[in-house]
């Protein structure tokens, strides 16, 4: 797997803009671009275990499965629209700014799951929102775009008012989730809080030395799934054998999480080489807030939100209008 750093982010996608003409392999070739934490795990599980090679295999396909890891929906919607990759997985936030920028023509095929993000600090007097000042700075994946971002923006304007969403914007710096927990535990840089994922925020709160101010369940007002799997409508045209043998390994995948949580945690250390005891993933699993399912929950609060505050120009009626109809019969939302 290719993990591509901020710097050879710039390389990767200038060079990917000489080849975006190019037409991709017709078939048998899939490209999957993921990011950092246990949100990713159905993707972990489809590496491991080989999944989309074999369903390949029963559509009488041989296919090449290429990983690479970015962060930041920024980063991965525009590796997405270099040709890079075929396959992009990244919050709501960015999917949505991407669907209206591309009038349409990119879809969820499924979601990574329902886990919350935690707002912690570092900062003892930092209780809630308004407890922020100007010496504080909020670490998150993407400024601006990230569905990290956006939960800020959607709980600032709960807080200060309806035209108030970007209060704290000025506050909040672009790091990937690992950086930032390791910049929040340390004390000795200006990032003062992140609003994390897991397993990265569990460990932050297990280290004794931050606290949670809020969690994105209550910004929403129940379970949501930030993190969705996302491709062209072209792509899954183009290589219509391709795509089912994903989707039917993404279904696999998120059941098999499910229903083997021990055996998942396992998976997640080895395929990260995370230094995480097993044990103390399995409770990042186990955590009730948690559910692996591919239906989209809660996605048209960011959509009605973006269309509202004039983040997109293009107004959702429903979620079934950027998602691939295998998911239409599911109880989305």
């Amino acid at each position: 797997m290719k993990i591509l750093t901020k710097a050879a982010t710039a390389a990767v996608l200038t060079a990917s803009l000489v080849v975006a003409g190019l037409p991709a392999k017709a078939e048998g070739l899939i490209r999957i671009v993921e990011q950092f934490g246990t949100l990713y795990l159905p993707l972990h599980v489809i590496r491991d275990q080989g999944l989309i090679e074999k369903y390949g295999k029963a559509e009488g396909l041989d296919i090449k499965v290429e990983w690479a890891k970015l962060s930041g929906g920024a980063a991965i919607n525009e590796a997405l629209l270099s040709g890079n990759v075929d396959v992009a997985a990244a919050g709501i936030g960015p999917f949505l700014t991407l669907w209206d920028k591309t009038g349409g023509s990119v879809k969820i095929i499924g979601a990574l799951g329902a886990q919350p993000n935690y707002l912690v600090t570092n900062n003892p007097n930092v209780k809630a929102l308004t407890d922020f000042t100007a010496a504080d700075k909020i670490a998150l994946p993407a400024v601006g775009v990230s569905v990290q971002a956006r939960l800020l923006q959607i709980a600032a304007e709960k807080e200060f008012g309806v035209g108030n969403h970007k209060q704290l914007d000025g506050l909040t710096i672009t790091l990937p989730h690992p950086d930032a927990t390791a910049a929040l535990l340390s004390g000795s840089t200006e990032i003062t809080a992140h609003i994390s994922n897991s397993p990265f925020q569990e460990q932050a709160l297990a280290s004794g030395k931050v606290h949670k101010v809020l969690s994105s369940y209550d910004i929403l007002g129940g379970p949501a799934t930030p993190t969705l799997v996302y491709t062209t409508i072209k792509f899954r045209a183009d290589n219509p054998k391709t795509y089912k043998a994903f989707y039917d390994a993404f279904q696999e995948a998120t059941a098999w999480i499910a229903a083997n949580k021990p055996a998942a945690a396992e998976t997640y250390v080895r395929i990260e080489k995370s230094r995480l005891d097993p044990a103390f993933v399995l409770e990042v699993l186990e955590n009730p807030e948690v559910q692996y399912t591919t239906v989209p929950q809660r996605t048209q609060v960011f959509a009605d939100f973006l269309y509202r505050t004039g983040a997109i120009k293009t107004e959702a009626k429903s979620w079934t209008d950027y998602t691939f109809e295998e998911l239409h019969a599911q109880p989305g939302s």
